[in-house]
């Protein structure tokens, strides 16, 4: 990523460190913790975090074919897969923040223009690499928001900026 892009610079530091507040919430949960919810259809704080974590290497090695190693290839499936603990949501957290993070440094302004099918409702759509990169931020924001409301409403220290 150009250092000299102010805005760029901004958004994925920032974006770092929300991961930072996701990582430092999770680490200290007991396996009961991670089961809990915000309400019985809605998904537990663990099968939240997997779920961060296996869109994350999903967009990034199955849609973008990014070679990231095949412990990120794996920890796309995670979120139709069985409980993590806390160490391993952590663990996933950093694995695919370094495949992004890698990524990021590596592609350029034309890289970002580079587009991408995806299968949405039975319609191919080409997707830029540029939106994808936007559609996993937004991902890890929203449901990061489920994982601070969801560990507030339990009496769980929720290390979230705001």
């Amino acid at each position: 990523m150009a250092e000299e892009n102010f805005t760029l610079t901004t958004f994925y530091d920032s974006w770092k460190q929300y991961q930072q507040h996701i990582k430092d919430s999770l680490a200290p949960l007991t396996a009961e913790q991670l089961t809990l919810r915000a309400a019985p259809n809605l998904r537990s704080i663990g099968e939240n975090a997997a779920h961060i974590i296996g869109c994350r290497a999903g967009w990034f090695t199955h849609v973008l074919g990014e070679d990231c190693g095949p412990e990120v290839k794996a920890i796309a499936s995670w979120d139709e897969s069985d409980a993590r603990t806390a160490a391993e949501l952590v663990e996933g957290l950093d694995r695919t923040w370094q495949c992004m993070a890698d990524c990021l440094a590596r592609w350029s302004p034309a890289d970002m223009q580079q587009t991408f099918p995806d299968d949405w409702d039975g319609k191919i759509v080409q997707l830029s690499r540029a939106w994808i990169v936007w559609h996993v931020l937004e991902h890890d924001l929203h449901h990061g928001g489920e994982l601070s409301l969801t560990l507030g409403m339990h009496g769980l220290q929720a290390d979230f900026p705001g």
